[in-house]
């Protein structure tokens, strides 16, 4: 069973963090959760021409504009040197987005990290209420914006996210468009192993086709693209699914279970690709 909403998963291996909430997150809870938000300083390998801005004095800025956090991912690592520099995720809500359509939050995913490995970058995201999934929207449909380390980074971070937020109807319109078109079997069969390739790329995949596509609670029922898509995206990105693990002699060796994805970038690259691929199949169905 999963952990609750309010409930943060920390890995004491290398302060890797994923936590989820139904009301904003307050500064002072974010500061014991993400440490790597309130970094005091830059990564020491960074050059002088690396403008330092903590995430958190961004944060300050976002919320005075109406932007208020839900949830944040800290990646970990085993550098004792970088621990409170690592890449974070921080899923942001606009004061004036009300619930959409498919009882969904439009969301702003904002990414960065202080230890050179990854610049300011702003991507359009789904929660969605049924399931607490957080989705990711394919490229094609909204491009993220990137801002450097340098520079006036915290206005033109406000300003990259206004620039999403305008486009948000776009993400409503393809969620309405995925929940009316119905799949046949054939099609959701096909989805699931397109989906399982992009969990496990030329990999075999220890879980099948019909148990990514079996729902886990009453409201992922159904045969909508929009309800296919939400199917796979929780079993692949949650994991949590048995399998038999075997030997390359294909004798059986255990019994496992599916992991979560706790890496930001894994977690960001596959629900995009999910995305991504809903998207190829409604341009087909359409």
């Amino acid at each position: 069973m999963y952990r609750s909403l309010s409930t943060p998963r920390f890995s004491t291996k290398n302060g890797a963090v994923n936590y989820k909430s139904r009301t904003p997150i307050e500064l002072d809870q974010m500061r014991q959760i993400a440490p790597s938000v309130f970094a005091e300083a830059k990564h020491a390998d960074r050059s002088a021409r690396y403008t330092y801005i903590p995430t958190s004095e961004i944060l300050v800025g976002l919320m005075k504009e109406g932007f208020r956090p839900y949830a944040v991912m800290q990646g970990g690592t085993r550098e004792e040197e970088r621990r409170g520099f690592t890449k974070h995720l921080i899923r942001l809500r606009h004061d004036s987005q009300t619930l959409s359509v498919g009882q969904t939050h439009n969301e702003i995913l904002l990414l960065n990290s202080h230890d050179g490995t990854s610049s300011y970058r702003l991507t359009a995201g789904v929660f969605r209420c049924a399931c607490e999934n957080g989705l990711v929207t394919a490229q094609s449909l909204i491009e993220e914006v990137r801002v450097p380390h340098m520079g006036d980074i915290q206005a033109r971070v406000i300003d990259g996210c206004i620039q999403v937020m305008t486009r948000m109807p776009e993400v409503t319109d393809s969620i309405r468009h995925m929940d009316s078109l119905q799949l046949t079997a054939g099609e959701q069969q096909a989805f699931a192993r397109a989906a399982l390739v992009t969990r496990y790329d030329d990999k075999p995949a220890p879980v099948t086709p019909d148990q990514i596509l079996t729902p886990r609670r009453r409201d992922d029922v159904g045969n909508s693209l929009w309800h296919v898509l939400n199917r796979t995206q929780e079993s692949l990105v949650r994991g949590g699914l048995s399998y038999i693990q075997r030997d390359e002699h294909g004798r059986r060796v255990a019994r496992r279970t599916t992991r979560e994805i706790g890496s930001i970038d894994q977690n960001t690259h596959v629900n995009r690709a999910l995305w991504t691929l809903a998207e190829e199949m409604r341009k087909l169905k359409a």
